[in-house]
C-alpha cells in the first residue's frame, strides 16, 4: 500500500531558499529511485525558513530503503548542517473517510 511522507524541516534563520535549492538539486535522483511515486517542495509563505516535503512511495519498505541510500552517500548530512532544528518525518496511509 502506497505511503505519503511529510518531511518538514526548519531552515537556518535566512537560508530557505538554500534549502529549497539543495532539494532542487537531489530531488530529480529521488523521483527517480525505484519505489519514488512523486515528491513536492513546498515552502512557507509566512516563513520561508520552514520547508515541507510532500512525497508519496509504494511502500514504506521502499522510502527506508531509499532514505538509508541518502544516509550512506552523505545527503542527510548535508541536510542537517543547513537546518536550525532537527527535521520531522512523518508516515501517512490514506484512509477510506
Amino acid at each position: 500500500m502506497a505511503v505519503r511522507v511529510i518531511l518538514e524541516v526548519q531552515a537556518k534563520p535566512g537560508t530557505g531558499d538554500k534549502v529549497v535549492a539543495f532539494f532542487r538539486s537531489i530531488l530529480p535522483e529521488t523521483r527517480a529511485y525505484e519505489g519514488c511515486i512523486s515528491v513536492d517542495t513546498l515552502q512557507n509563505s509566512d516563513d520561508a525558513d520552514n520547508v515541507v516535503v510532500v512525497e508519496v512511495w509504494d511502500s514504506r519498505e521502499q522510502y527506508e530503503k531509499y532514505l538509508a541510500w541518502q544516509r550512506d552517500i552523505g545527503t542527510s548530512d548535508r541536510l542537517m548542517a543547513a537546518l536550525a532544528e532537527p527535521p520531522s518525518i512523518r508516515h501517512f496511509g490514506v484512509t477510506d473517510a
